[in-house]
């Protein structure tokens, strides 16, 4: 794997504000798995960097010894005092379906998964948007096509983890998948009346819905605004969910990063790629363009 030390060259590139002092930057973090945490530790520890342990989204750590794997996680982060999270559960997760008992099934592993986050001593975790694509982009999930209704349904299925959630100190960051118009997730979102759900962006994924119609990554920034509480920063050539490292796609990095500068607080930023070693190739990037620290 690269070498993580690669993350803090220093650079002269003057690609984004180079007005701006490097400790006014924001920091960027990663989402690793709890396997990539050697590669990345010091990196992570010594800025307390943003970080999300992917693990809890595979089912075979759900039901298996996850209290060892937060153990192991805890001692390879000693010293470790950044804003941690998790991914959380999401094959064959549907927080917007009707049948009671398929949601049992959903609101027991999202529970682990809130669970697995407090062992961690985290405060996230993604879940993903309800919002499938079918039809315009202007007019899926909108009022006058049954809103009001997914919206019931998706809070009735997050009850429950809303309130071990808040019990536990965890927010929980909804991220955009297939969503094209992002009125739908910000409503759904604001529809919980509490900072314990809250938005997240997965970039690569905006850009590429942004390709049919949908908003661009620096859009959804803009209409979330204080609702945005984390990012998945990932380049593609919009084409397909790549997580490319920042750099190699097409996204335009400067745009989102002009609209985070406007936001009236900072979203995690964490790196999710596909290559762990991207990680550092990708913060290495972002770093050359003066866009974090």
């Amino acid at each position: 794997m690269t070498d993580a030390s690669t993350v803090t060259t220093t650079t002269t590139a003057t690609t984004g504000d180079a007005a701006a002092s490097p400790a006014s930057l924001p920091v960027v973090g990663a989402a690793l798995r709890v396997a990539d945490l050697p590669a990345y530790a010091e990196w992570l520890v010594g800025d307390q960097r943003d970080l999300e342990i992917q693990d809890p989204y595979d089912p075979q750590v759900l039901d298996g010894d996850w209290q060892a794997l937060v153990r192991e996680a805890r001692a390879l982060l000693d010293g470790y005092q950044g804003r941690l999270g998790v991914h959380g559960p999401f094959f064959g997760i549907d927080i917007i379906g009707a049948d009671p008992k398929l949601r049992q099934v959903v609101v027991e592993r999202l529970r682990r998964g809130v669970e697995i986050a407090h062992a961690l001593g985290g405060s996230h975790m993604v879940v993903h948007s309800p919002f499938e694509f079918f039809g315009h982009p202007m007019l899926c999930h909108t009022p006058a096509m049954g809103l009001p209704l997914e919206i019931e349904l998706v809070q009735q299925t997050l009850a429950p983890v809303v309130e071990m959630a808040q019990q536990a100190g965890v927010t929980l960051v909804l991220e955009n998948i297939r969503d094209t118009n992002t009125f739908p997730l910000k409503t759904l979102v604001s529809s919980f009346g509490t900072d314990v759900v809250r938005m997240s962006l997965d970039t690569g994924h905006a850009l590429v819905t942004h390709q049919i119609g949908g908003a661009s990554p620096d859009q959804w920034v803009r209409d979330a605004g204080p609702l945005l509480a984390h990012l998945h920063l990932q380049d593609t050539d919009g084409l397909w969910d790549r997580h490319w490292a920042p750099g190699r796609g097409a996204l335009n990095w400067y745009a989102l990063f002009e609209a985070l500068a406007a936001l009236p607080h900072r979203p995690r930023l964490l790196l999710e790629m596909r290559d762990p070693a991207d990680v550092a190739r990708g913060a290495g990037w972002l770093r050359a363009q003066r866009f974090v620290r």
